[in-house]
């Protein structure tokens, strides 16, 4: 037991959140942000003013005061529809262009290999031939084998 007398919290139940007090929630949020937009809407004289500072974001505390001339800092713009050029082709990453580097080298291995042009390649067909030339010898052993036996055995029958 823990010094003090304090107990853990493992045993003890979880709360869940009602659905009845979810559904409560989220009406009254989408209620507060419709008297928001009402507000907005009826405020046009506040929208001409802070028009021109639209182009800024909003800068917290002293930020607004401070010029930052930072010839590192870039500002992030985002592009317009228009202006993004879907025919324009895609910069691939260094990961994605080693793979496909990859994928090249490895087809053209193979086209290599089945055509007989590689070292492995090769080294397969010559054990194949090596292979089948056993496989010749013993099959012409056993043919040996087996028209001897019929000899001895139309002989034994005579």
């Amino acid at each position: 037991m823990p010094r003090g007398g304090k107990k853990g919290h493992k045993g003890r139940g979880k709360q869940f959140s009602n659905p009845e007090e979810i559904d409560r929630q989220m009406k009254a949020q989408r209620e507060m942000e419709a008297n928001e937009g009402a507000e907005r809407g009826s405020s046009s004289e506040s929208e001409e003013e802070t028009s021109s500072d639209e182009d800024q974001p909003k800068r917290k505390g002293v930020e607004g005061l401070i010029e930052i001339e930072n010839p590192n800092r870039i500002s992030q713009k985002s592009k317009k529809v228009v202006e993004i050029d879907v025919n324009e082709p895609k910069e691939l990453s260094r990961r994605e262009r080693e793979e496909i580097e990859k994928q090249k080298a490895k087809e053209r291995y193979m086209k290599l290999h089945l055509e007989g042009k590689t070292e492995q390649a090769r080294a397969d067909l010559a054990r194949l031939a090596i292979i089948k030339k056993q496989r010749e010898d013993a099959a012409k052993k056993r043919e040996e084998l087996r028209k001897e036996k019929e000899a001895e055995e139309a002989k034994s029958k005579r």
